[in-house]
């Protein structure tokens, strides 16, 4: 026999009452869903809008510069504020010479690092490794600096300076010169230093994308772990390694602190590893209380303008190179 379904129960006058003034109306609801889209959007907004009032007032501040030296300001290496003439090539040659070389010093161990911790470490020491190499992107740059200044310099100077000017200074024009200690050598190794935590992160992260499927496959095919590693993780993450490479030399270039205290501020260029340099960074750090003239603040800003620039480009090509190893993953 067809069973009779009971009706649903209403709850007691009352009840409705109190359960309809607790809950929000709809055209309350609506008016609380156009606020905080409302207040969602003004927060997406204010970051390019901030972006694009930093380059403004930059580049105005940059403008008297840009109209008196014109490109012959990227083109010069003379700079006397005292007579007013104004070139910017020292200071960019410092910075990408200095970048590059921390770059190739740097990207090696961090991927090795981000290998070792991905494909051969065991669990109970890989967690520990990643947090010690993540903690040295907390330590502030002064601090690296001045760790630099009483350990790292010496030890350069007396071990690696000096033997290399004494024996291969006359042939090769990279080690010659005396051994003074802080020079680009000194810069480039503190920023060495200082990018390893981001492009180990990345590079682990990339690596930890790589479908296992692949890996299971490579070894049932009789490949070694090296062998799987080289030929099937790491060609696979290359372009996230990539960008987690271009992201160290996006901080690589910006760097201000710790290298004013290492590179020497010697606004020459030499082909000296050993020589003194000077990046844009450094002179803006140093030079800019000392701005009295106007032309000599527009100089600084224009060069802070030029900085600005390259960071920007560097950072976005490496987004690029993340996301595409991204879609792949996916």
């Amino acid at each position: 026999m067809p069973t009779r379904t009971e009706a649903p129960r209403r709850p007691p006058p009352a009840m409705a009452g109190r359960l309809a003034r607790l809950l929000p109306s709809r055209s309350r609801g609506n008016l609380a869903d156009q606020l905080f889209g409302i207040l969602l959007k003004a927060f997406g907004l204010l970051l390019p809008a901030l972006f694009v009032f930093i380059v403004l007032r930059i580049g105005r501040e940059a403008w008297l510069a840009v109209g008196t030296f014109g490109w012959g300001f990227l083109l010069s290496s003379d700079w006397n504020p005292v007579l007013e003439e104004f070139g910017a090539l020292p200071f960019v040659f410092g910075t990408i010479v200095s970048s590059f070389l921390a770059l190739g010093l740097a990207v090696p161990l961090s991927v090795g690092v981000a290998i070792f911790l991905t494909e051969l470490a065991p669990r109970w020491l890989a967690p520990p490794i990643a947090y010690a190499t993540e903690l040295l992107a907390a330590i502030p740059s002064v601090v690296y600096g001045l760790w630099a200044i009483f350990v790292m310099v010496p030890f350069l100077r007396s071990a690696v300076q000096e033997p290399l000017s004494e024996r291969f200074g006359d042939a090769v024009p990279l080690f010659e010169g005396p051994a003074y200690g802080f020079s680009m050598l000194s810069g480039a190794v503190i920023l060495s230093i200082m990018i390893i935590p981001f492009i180990s992160a990345v590079a682990r992260e990339v690596l930890d994308a790589v479908p296992r499927a692949q890996r299971e496959a490579a070894l049932a095919l009789g490949a070694t772990r090296w062998e799987m590693t080289w030929q099937v993780a790491l060609p696979y993450a290359l372009p996230g390694i990539i960008g987690g490479a271009i992201l160290g030399l996006g901080r690589a270039l910006g760097e201000t602190m710790a290298i004013t205290m290492v590179i020497g501020n010697g606004p020459e260029i030499s082909a000296s590893l050993f020589a003194p340099g000077y990046t844009m960074a450094s002179v803006l750090a140093n030079e800019f209380t000392e701005a009295t003239g106007e032309i000599y603040l527009s100089a600084l800003m224009e060069i802070a303008l030029i900085l600005f620039g390259i960071t920007i480009v560097v950072n976005i090509l490496a987004q690029l190179l993340v996301w595409r190893v991204g879609r792949r993953g996916e």
